[in-house]
């Protein structure tokens, strides 16, 4: 983590507010008006009781729950579920599941977040009185520059956010003094307003209100950015984000009682669908009201971005713990940890630009909006458990407090949120999809895994070393290089003995075995040489953090650099012509890769998985792309994949003279 972020500083705080913030702080654009649509009038129970419920949400569930607890699940500084997953992995095998559908369906979130933030700005300039009559929610010309915003916001992604990323802090600490100050307006003339900071308004709206637990479903909108503020740890730290919170629940809250102090002042039975009482508390709207919706369509851009970068980063954790297929990813800048994953991209760009021509308006996007976060959140919260109770060993008393708290506030969150299953049946199959393949790719694995045969090198190195040596055949490789899944460096892969040996005998001067060694800390980068047989056999171990891409090739040599300077190698070449002028030996990669073998017989669900993963991996990244190795110096071998081999083939000889069966042997 960068020194500016480790401790509070101005400079961090700052940053905090560009990245971590958007998403939550474009909030109250569109939740007090959700509530008011959903609730269908506006007296002084309805607004104290709504304000209340945002009050309570935001303290027990973001600064509660994420702020001060969840936030203390940091993987070397770094937070997210898979961070939170990895440590609390150890305590049982069962826990990849909430981890996978807790990614899957925050992955989700990626297609809503960015049109309703967006089209919730934009949608702000129908209150300019020039402009009304031809910015009406849901009218093309809004959809149009939604769309538009949102086509470059994607395409802009490949060219990384460097250069804009620097400007994201102050036009966040801009977009927040501006809605404190315009919420503080409005209070000043109804300071009565605190009042609905009491629970009891809340507890009475719930259980009095002809809707009332159901409101639940546009309160919780409030919060739906807290989950990927934690994603986002590994960017600011923790203290930076806990100090410039109280900063920003200070501006939401301010703003969010500035709504209700207006909405006061009007008539019980106004309706809010086309008024949006965010826009309708700007002061002198004639001169500000442009200004204003410039700035939130900025504000609503960073929380964009904050959300495509987060998935980006969710995916390539998601590719280095074997939950999802190999896909090209590249490096846009050198700022660390600064991704960019190309078809992630674009079926986020395809999937918000859907969402905007589908809904074409905020009211009907937040009647669909919550689902998948709130899912997200029950599963961070079976995480947590394990977290609290083995990590951090806190009392099982406290613990359990805490986790029923949790669970009871999430769980009413999910069954309101539920109810909208038929709104958002658009986003289902985007879920499913997320879900079903991270699922397929990691009991794949483990079935594949568990059919891996390891035999001892050692038993190998005379028929290695008396293969080197044979001029009768001729030579594959100067230096040839497999790499291995084995974790005891004195363990092969008996395929790749069986390459080297019986597939057209594979003669070179020296053997190298690579093991990478993916570990549950983020940004590891180490190596350890092993010269099993001294210039003959040596085996390489990477140890590479989850958020490390394996870019063999790249490390592979800075290797070979680092031993030959310390005089442990030499690999000029073995021809005689050759090693006269000092040329260096040539270099090839042998890659294994699998299909799966008509051998087999399987269970249904064995079937299913095992079909399923290698029709995905068809469409996956190669194994030579994904480890960086080049094209010019890979083999690739294909082998069968035989997990339960068919056995029962009653085959029997006939004597071709008289058609007659000819007996058994019969063995003494």
């Amino acid at each position: 983590m960068t020194s500016h972020l480790k401790t509070v500083s101005a400079a961090g705080l700052l940053i905090t507010l560009g990245i971590i913030f958007g998403d939550i702080g474009t909030s109250p654009l569109y939740v007090f008006q959700s509530l008011l649509i959903e609730g269908g009038s506006a007296n002084q129970s309805f607004v104290l009781g709504s304000l209340s419920c945002i009050f309570w949400t935001l303290t027990l569930q973001t600064t509660f729950k994420y702020i001060f607890i969840t936030l203390q699940a940091d993987n070397k500084g770094e937070g997210g579920i898979f961070s939170l997953y990895a440590l609390v992995r150890r305590y049982g095998k069962w826990l990849a599941i909430p981890a996978i559908i807790g990614a899957g369906t925050l992955l989700a979130d990626g297609i809503i977040t960015p049109p309703v933030s967006v089209t919730s700005a934009i949608e702000g300039l129908s209150n300019v009185p020039a402009l009304a009559s031809s910015f009406i929610p849901g009218c093309w010309l809004i959809m149009g520059i939604v769309t538009g915003i949102i086509l470059l916001l994607f395409f802009f992604q490949q060219f990384g956010t460097r250069v804009v990323g620097t400007s994201f802090g102050p036009v966040m600490l801009v977009w927040f003094l501006t809605i404190g100050v315009f919420g503080f307006l409005q209070i000043i003339h109804n300071p009565g307003i605190f009042k609905a900071i009491n629970p009891y308004y809340g507890a009475r709206l719930l259980m009095d209100h002809p809707k009332g637990f159901w409101l639940l479903g546009a309160v919780f909108l409030c919060t739906t950015g807290a989950e990927a503020l934690y994603s986002d740890l590994g960017h600011c730290g923790r203290k930076n984000i806990q100090v410039s919170w109280l900063f920003v629940k200070t501006a939401l809250l301010l703003n969010y009682f500035g709504q209700g102090a207006w909405v006061l002042t009007q008539p019980e039975h106004t309706n809010f669908s086309a008024i949006n009482p965010f826009y309708q508390i700007v002061p002198h709207p004639e001169l500000l009201m442009i200004p204003c919706v410039a700035l939130a369509t900025l504000a609503t851009i960073i929380a964009s971005q904050a959300l495509i970068s987060g998935s980006f980063t969710l995916i390539s954790e998601a590719v280095s713990m074997n939950f999802w297929p190999r896909i090209t990813i590249k490096y846009p800048s050198n700022i660390r940890g600064q991704i960019y994953i190309p078809s992630i991209n674009w079926i986020l760009c395809f999937g918000c630009i859907a969402v905007t021509l589908y809904f074409r308006t905020v009211e009907h996007m937040t009647a669909a909006y919550g689902f998948s976060i709130t899912i997200a959140m029950l599963m961070t919260t079976i995480l947590m458990y394990y977290f609290m109770r083995y990590v951090k060993h806190w009392p099982v008393w406290l613990v359990t407090v805490i986790l029923c708290v949790f669970l009871t506030v999430e769980f009413s969150f999910f069954v309101v949120n539920a109810v909208k299953i038929l709104k958002r049946l658009f986003f289902l199959v985007f879920e499913c999809g997320l879900i079903f393949t991270m699922y397929v790719w990691y009991k794949a694995r483990k079935i594949n895994n568990r059919f891996l045969n390891f035999v001892s090198i050692n038993d190998y190195i005379p028929m290695l070393n008396a293969l080197s040596a044979d001029e009768s055949i001729a030579k594959y490789a100067g230096q040839l290089i497999y790499l291995t899944k084995a974790n005891n460096s004195r363990q092969i892969e008996e395929k790749i003995m069986y390459s080297i040996m019986s597939r057209s005998p594979k003669r070179a001067d020296t053997y190298w075995f690579i093991h990478i060694d993916t570990t549950y800390e983020p940004f590891t980068m180490e190596y350890s040489v092993d010269q099993i047989e001294k210039g003959k056999i040596i085996r390489v171990d990477f140890r590479l953090g989850f958020r490390i891409q394996p870019r063999v090739n790249v490390l592979f040599r800075k290797v070979i650099e680092d031993m030959l300077r310390r005089n442990e190698l030499d690999i000029t070449s073995k021809y005689p012509s050759l090693s006269q002028f000092n040329v260096i030996s040539d270099f090839r990669f042998v890659i294994l890769e699998k299909f799966l073998s008509y051998n087999n017989i399987f269970s249904v669900a064995e079937s299913f998985i095992l079909n399923s993963y290698f029709n995905i991996k068809k469409l996956a990244q190669s194994d030579a792309k994904t480890f960086g190795l080049d094209t010019s110096e890979i083999h690739v071998e294909k082998i069968p994949l035989v997990v339960n081999p068919v056995t029962n083939v009653n085959l029997r000889r006939i004597d071709p003279s008289t058609g007659e069966l000819v007996p058994e042997l019969v063995h003494l």
